[in-house]
């Protein structure tokens, strides 16, 4: 690897940014986390840097969205799976967090509050732009190291994620060090065909990541479910009602666009399941009504994937296949990660939707790769080169020459 990591490093007496994902899954009725995956995943980390002034920094959520909270339930959860005390302050660049920066002791973790309370950490900045952001400007001058563990952020250019590795010497965290290994060693023995099963919600980086795959020859068959899977079946007018995303028109074009250059790619859902007075009806889909809340695919799709699936030399599973978290509507997803579980083939599920759903199908020991990043993972599959990857590549080149 062309990246440094916690083992070149002495750590003792240093203070330490190490920036996370902890981006958990909120249940919108409770506000309370509902998936600790990812939290879990931050604890070899931050156990490896214990002889450190510790201050741990993530998002979570985005302005505007339901699981847009502050952070302390995250630290309760943090501190239970540690068994540590964690220090948590409700500030990310003002004085309070600078304070509590400054007093740490050896051994000591703090956890500040959620990164995108910052405005600059809503949006995308060079590099050279983003250590010029009053973030870095601030608190940069309080740390000794930076650790980027944050693989599913990898494909952001943030400046707590290419802001910081500008200014500060800068190392992978174990699990960014472990993604990287892992996949690059996948990547060359990946056989074809490549089945790509995509779902979930962010459709403009799906829309982005599924051109990119086809075109670097990573996806032979793309299967499409979710709210993804509505946009296409809209353009290809097997849906009529509105899907209420923002700019529809928009992806709707541009998956209409996809289709056309790639017609014998792409599947899309023949039977769905739709909410009716709370209840799961099951429904061809020419047969859905406007109107209609699509939350999950039918068992005619299933049959179909799974059949693809079978014959694939590698699967790659992105995404819930619809509103998993309610228990009528987890057919779909369940019956997907079985197929792809009991598959001959070089299997790799990413998301923390769906890392949660194996933990809890009991699936996880059946998948050769598993990550809770979603869209990163997608790029860096399809060979491009993450911004967090590019940064920490930019910060060991810097520290080698001194």
């Amino acid at each position: 690897m062309n990246i440094l990591t916690l083992d070149d490093f002495e750590l003792k007496d240093k203070t330490v940014f190490l920036r996370v994902d902890m981006n958990c899954p909120i249940d919108p009725e409770t506000m309370e986390i509902s998936g600790t995956k990812r939290i879990e995943e931050a604890i070899e980390t931050i156990e490896s840097l214990g002889n450190a002034k510790l201050v741990v920094a993530s998002h979570q959520g985005r302005v505007g969205n339901k699981d847009y909270t502050g952070m302390e339930k995250h630290a309760k959860v943090l501190e239970k799976f540690l068994n540590r005390d964690i220090k948590y302050v409700q500030d990310v660049i003002g004085s309070a967090a600078k304070n509590e920066i400054e007093s740490l002791k050896n051994g000591e973790i703090l956890l500040l509050d959620n990164l995108r309370l910052c405005a600059e950490e809503n949006y995308e900045f060079s590099p050279t732009e983003a250590a010029k952001t009053i973030m870095v400007q601030r608190l940069a001058k309080l740390f000794d190291l930076c650790v980027l563990d944050s693989f599913p952020s990898a494909h952001r250019s943030h400046p707590s994620i290419v802001g910081f590795p500008q200014v500060l010497p800068a190392c992978a965290g174990r699990i960014v060090e472990r993604e990287v290994r892992e996949l690059d060693e996948i990547l060359t023995v990946a056989k074809a065909p490549h089945v790509v099963v995509l779902g979930g919600a962010k459709i403009p980086d799906r829309l982005e990541s599924i051109r990119l795959l086809i075109k670097n020859g990573r996806a032979d068959h793309i299967l499409l479910t979710g709210l993804i899977g509505n946009v296409f079946m809209r353009a290809q007018g097997r849906i009529k009602s509105s899907l209420g995303i923002k700019r529809e028109e928009d992806v709707v074009t541009k998956a209409h666009s996809l289709i056309g250059e790639y017609p014998d790619v792409f599947s899309t859902p023949v039977d769905v399941a739709v909410d009716k007075d709370g209840s799961r009806i099951e429904v061809d889909v020419r047969d859905a009504n406007r109107g209609d809340a699509i939350n999950d695919i039918g068992p005619k799709t299933v049959e179909h994937y799974s059949k693809i699936i079978s014959g694939a030399g590698t699967v790659f599973i992105s995404g819930p296949a619809g509103f998993f978290e309610k228990e009528q509507f987890m057919f779909g997803t369940k019956a997907l990660l079985g197929a792809v579980a009991n598959s001959m083939a070089t299997t790799i599920v990413s998301g923390g939707h769906l890392t949660h759903a194996l933990k809890k199908y009991g699936l996880a020991d059946k998948i050769n790769h598993i990550s809770t990043a979603g869209s990163a993972l997608v790029l860096y599959l399809a060979g491009e080169k993450l911004p967090m990857i590019q940064s920490l590549e930019e910060a060991a080149k810097r520290e080698r020459a001194k």
